[in-house]
Parts: C-alpha cells; sequence; structure tokens
C-alpha cells in the first residue's frame, strides 16, 4: 500500500550560498504549517541547511548548478525530506559519512554535516554516484500528528 501524504512542496534553485539561507525558510515554511515544537523546526531546519550547504560547496566544485528540495508530510507526523543534486557525485559514502571525514581540509571544512544531519534527524539516507550526483533523504516524526 502507498503512503498518501497530506502536503507536499517541491523546489529547485541554483547552488549559491546565498539559498542556503532560502531553504531553510522554504523548510521552516512548510514544516511550520504542523505546530511542530520549536527544537523539532530547529532540528529540520539546521538538518536541511547541512545538506543544502554540501551541495553548494561540494557538488559543483565552484560552479553553479540546480539544487532540488522537496518534503512531503503525512498524517502521522512523518517529514520526509529529500535534497538532490545533479554534481560530482561522492566516491564513497561511507568515508564521507564518518565524523571529521572532508575532502576539503585546506578550507577548513569540519567534516561533520552527515553527522549534524544524523543527529537531528530520525534517518538519514545518502544515494549517490561519482558524475551524477547525490540525493540525501532525511525523515523526521512530528510528536503532533497531521491533518
Amino acid at each position: 500500500m502507498v503512503r498518501k501524504p497530506v502536503n507536499e512542496i517541491k523546489l529547485k534553485f541554483p547552488s549559491l550560498s546565498v539559498n542556503e539561507k532560502y531553504a531553510r525558510l522554504a523548510i521552516s515554511g512548510f514544516i511550520g504549517l504542523y505546530d511542530p515544537r520549536i527544537d523539532e523546526l530547529s532540528d529540520i531546519k539546521t538538518a536541511v541547511s547541512e545538506a543544502v550547504t554540501n551541495c553548494i560547496v561540494h557538488a559543483y566544485r565552484n560552479e553553479v548548478g540546480d539544487i532540488e528540495l522537496s518534503a512531503k508530510a503525512f498524517p502521522d507526523g512523518l517529514i520526509y525530506i529529500k535534497i538532490k543534486d545533479h554534481g560530482c557525485g561522492i566516491e564513497d559514502v561511507k568515508k564521507a559519512m564518518e565524523p571529521l571525514f572532508t575532502t576539503l581540509a585546506d578550507e577548513e571544512r569540519s567534516g561533520l554535516g552527515f553527522s549534524v544531519m544524523e543527529s537531528f534527524c530520525d534517518s538519514v539516507k545518502v544515494r549517490s554516484r561519482p558524475g551524477c550526483g547525490t540525493t540525501v533523504t532525511l525523515t523526521k516524526r512530528l510528536r503532533t500528528r497531521i491533518e
């Protein structure tokens, strides 16, 4: 049986650093419709910010490309968010998800993006193919039901 969301959004924007804020505002507006607790909203905004920042910094390597953000809200309070790029992809996803791993140490990147996402979401899944891009899927269940 296919679950049907009560609401969903789909956005596409260029991988410009200013659009990290746009993604946070967009997801806040979407999640805010369901009266989340402040900590739930903050967790989701932070995780989305990290995922979008990864696209901006790593996916296109100083070029501008598209980032796609989609979100679905389900009646049981589950929020499902996908952040997708069509950039360079990740060679070794398991390694990239290790705390403190970074490919940009010379640019003072901490390598904590995926760890932050994992600490604020119920699940984080990463699919990537070198040369084809990356999709990060975040899920978080709100304590309130969605109608």
